[in-house]
């Protein structure tokens, strides 16, 4: 099902930009889809199988969001309620003060995470953001955590500022394949993020990329948003958070229809098989699914999750319960 011939693409952005850079193709669009289409029980198996062949089988990564900076963003992106032009109740506010990150991180290390993300809603940071994120990322770190931020575009420079402090993972998502990016996001191209993306490769930190399902997207685009992610240069993503959208009042996609379950469970499982030593991480969305449908994540390769009761301002299953869920599970969670 593997297409190994390798061989130069360009990646296809919106129509209005200039072209992507090219990148080693490792899985065609139609491979990918053709995984989709498999029947769901031999995509599973296929799923599992890569998955014991790379990782520990019964071992999740916990990771905490914290949003640093809430609000205010000057983007339109049709999902985020954290958007100006959107009116969802969220304000905006300021950067956090290193004493409150860092008392978020120790409760976050106390509860067992290993990870801790911060997120700001930010367009692109200024030189003076980085600077003081910079900082919260060095109080992070001190408490022995890696450090993931996530803070929009970066500019030259800014990736090796946060690499100098200590980050590990820069998250920038694709978020959708290019030719359905603009029907969700129009005031940045996909090109914008693919250049960050560079960058913080560039940098030598590394690379936390997904996207979200749900939006409204055919499985043909599904398929292509995978192939984005499993063909970026040099390499895949080391993470790949796959999100599940949540519909927020205000936003244009309040009324999405639901997403059939299994085919989330698909997209873990083929993001697993074209990314088979990335961490592909169970992300937002999971209040909404019930236990089963996580299991059956678990079961696909999914072999991480954002832990603690919200994920920047949306909500997210609180620590009880998802320890329970580990429990029944047997899951082990991974230490340091």
């Amino acid at each position: 099902m593997q297409d190994t011939a390798e061989q130069t693409i360009r990646l296809v952005p919106r129509a209005n930009t200039a072209p992507a850079a090219p990148a080693t193709e490792r899985w065609s669009a139609e491979a990918i889809e053709a995984l989709f289409d498999l029947p769901f029980a031999d995509l599973m198996h296929r799923a599992q199988t890569v998955h014991r062949e790379h990782h520990a089988p019964n071992e999740v990564e916990l990771a905490t969001l914290l949003s640093v900076k809430t609000g205010g963003c000057p983007e339109d992106c049709a999902y985020c309620p954290q958007s100006v032009h959107f009116d969802t109740g969220v304000q905006a506010g300021k950067l956090m003060a290193v004493d409150a990150v860092r008392e978020a991180a120790q409760r976050a290390k106390a509860a067992g995470a290993t990870r801790f993300c911060m997120g700001a809603a930010w367009r692109a940071p200024k030189d003076r953001d980085v600077e003081a994120v910079a900082e919260l990322v060095r109080a992070v770190k001190a408490e022995g955590l890696e450090a993931c931020a996530t803070l929009g575009m970066l500019a030259e420079g800014h990736a090796e500022q946060l690499r100098d402090a200590g980050l590990d993972y820069y998250n920038h998502n694709l978020d959708s394949d290019p030719g359905f990016y603009g029907d969700i996001i129009s005031t940045r191209d996909y090109q914008d993020r693919l250049d960050t993306l560079a960058r913080v490769r560039g940098a030598g930190v590394k690379v936390c990329c997904g996207g979200i399902v749900g939006l409204g997207e055919s499985r043909r685009q599904r398929a292509g948003l995978v192939a984005q992610l499993a063909n970026l240069a040099p390499d895949y993503p080391e993470s790949v958070p796959i999100n599940h959208l949540v519909k927020v009042a205000g936003t244009p996609l309040a009324d999405q229809p639901d997403l059939d379950p299994f085919e989330f469970v698909r997209t873990i499982a083929v993001a697993r098989i074209t990314m088979p030593r990335a961490k592909v991480r169970l992300s937002a969305g999971r209040q909404q699914m019930g236990e089963a449908v996580q299991a059956l994540c678990f079961l696909a390769g999914a072999n991480s999750i954002f832990y603690g009761d919200k994920l920047l301002t949306t909500g997210n299953p609180d620590v009880a319960a998802d320890q329970a869920l580990l429990d029944k599970l047997g899951l082990t969670t991974r230490k340091g």
